[in-house]
């Protein structure tokens, strides 16, 4: 069993940055795919970035490219989410996901991952 908890959000205002982080427990970490969604209120969860076990290979989705970026620290047993550019749009909760079996473009699918953060909220002002 994987214990996954989110740490870094909070109110921002448009253009600034934040950098979110997920310390996974209770599993090996390095043998990971990890993935973060968000959430926003009335809507469905979507894919933001998913990140490879070996950190090979990564995925944004469109409205993140250029803006965000992710990375692990297999030591620390820490995968992160540097936002850059924030917009208000970027408001939602976010939730780091992680799965043993899967590729990093496999993990662009909330579907794909067996585990699952109690995620941190993102606010964006105008």
């Amino acid at each position: 069993q994987v214990h996954l908890v989110e740490s870094g959000g909070g109110l921002v205002q448009a253009g600034g940055s934040l950098r979110l982080s997920c310390v996974a427990s209770g599993g090996t970490f390095s043998t990971l795919s990890m993935g973060w969604f968000r959430q926003a209120p009335g809507k469905e969860r979507e894919f933001v970035a998913s990140i490879s076990w070996s950190a090979g290979n990564t995925y944004y989705a469109d409205p993140v490219k250029g803006r965000f970026a992710t990375f692990r620290d297999n030591a620390k047993n820490t995968v992160y989410l540097q936002m850059n550019m924030l917009k208000p749009e970027d408001t939602a909760g976010y939730y780091c996901a992680a799965d043993p079996g899967i590729g990093a473009e496999q993990g662009m699918g909330a579907i794909a991952y067996d585990y699952w953060g109690q995620g941190t909220q993102v606010t964006v002002s105008s």
